[in-house]
């Protein structure tokens, strides 16, 4: 199986992490808040771990699980670290009171997170259109 990061804490992060652990794949939890990630991957269990923000995802697959507001900063931190990785996108880049989105004209979310990501990184758009309990199974 594989290992998959997620870059997050949040719900969407606990819902995936659940579903990863539960087909059998290794899950790393990557925040910020490091407390909020070791209580994620305990909440997740299954052997989940917790990784340094910023560092060099153990997955190939990345999962953005922040809001998109702050994933472009985020990829831009991460930098050369998510070479050759498969970044999942799960932002939905609208404008808090949903009038609008934060994307420029005639542009979308995975495709600015494209332009700041590594070239050799692939971007994948999945999972925004769930709720985190709607997505969630318990382990």
């Amino acid at each position: 199986m594989s290992t998959i990061s997620i870059i997050g804490s949040g719900g969407m992060a606990a819902a995936i992490g659940s579903l990863a652990v539960k087909a059998g794949h290794t899950f790393e939890v990557m925040s910020r808040d490091a407390a909020k990630a070791r209580a994620l991957a305990e909440q997740v269990g299954a052997g989940a771990t917790t990784g340094t923000f910023g560092a060099a995802p153990a997955g190939d697959i990345v999962i953005l699980a922040v809001p998109y507001s702050a994933v472009l900063d985020v990829v831009k931190q991460y930098g050369e670290e998510l070479s050759g990785k498969l970044l999942i996108d799960i932002t939905n880049p609208i404008k808090s009171d949903f009038t609008g989105f934060l994307t420029p004209e005639g542009s979308f979310g995975a495709q600015e997170i494209a332009k700041v990501a590594p070239a050799d990184a692939d971007i994948v758009k999945a999972f925004n259109t769930q709720f985190s309990h709607v997505s969630w199974l318990p382990v």
